[in-house]
């Protein structure tokens, strides 16, 4: 079975930027998650922050970010299931 890179890349994306923007706007009126969200997104994307616009930013780069890591896995997937 091949599986089809575009559609692994937004699936992936959609699913890793939809967390970050709930979890990060969360996390702005809660505090839930906050430390989670120092550690990892903070520290990986430029421009993020916990705050209503830093979870757009999430938005935009969490789905990049996997759907750039979907695309890959695909990739490897489909290269091993060839073989």
């Amino acid at each position: 079975m091949k599986l089809k890179l575009i559609a692994l890349g937004v699936s992936f994306g959609v699913v890793w930027g939809g967390a970050l923007f709930i979890v990060t706007l969360l996390s702005h009126f809660s505090g839930y998650g906050r430390a989670f969200l120092d550690a990892t997104a903070v520290s990986l994307y430029p421009g993020y922050s916990i705050s209503v616009l830093g979870s757009f930013v999430g938005l935009v780069y969490g789905f990049i970010d996997f759907f750039i890591g979907g695309v890959v896995i695909g990739w490897i997937y489909n290269k091993v299931a060839k073989s």
